[in-house]
């Protein structure tokens, strides 16, 4: 797709500097809804359905370093996890 910035195969996320520069991100894709949160580490949050964070009950959360390669790791889980859902 030319053009495309996002990072994951799966997702349209974009590129670590948004998240290093602080800022949250979320996303669905379908009933599969996910946020990335930004502090000392990247958390990632997972739930199903259209309730946003606060309100959904979150199903799986990890934390990541808040670099390139804990935020390379972090799109590999976000991938798995719902590819396994």
């Amino acid at each position: 797709m030319p053009g495309k910035t996002s990072v994951s195969k799966i997702f349209e996320i974009p590129k670590f500097y948004y998240f290093n520069s602080g800022n949250d991100y979320s996303g669905s894709l379908g009933s599969f809804a996910y946020k990335v949160c930004t502090g000392e580490k990247l958390v990632c949050k997972t739930w199903h359905g259209r309730l946003c964070s606060e309100k959904a009950q979150i199903e799986q959360e990890k934390e990541f370093d808040r670099t390139q390669e804990g935020f390379d790791a972090m799109i590999a889980w976000l991938e798995s996890v719902y590819s396994s859902s």
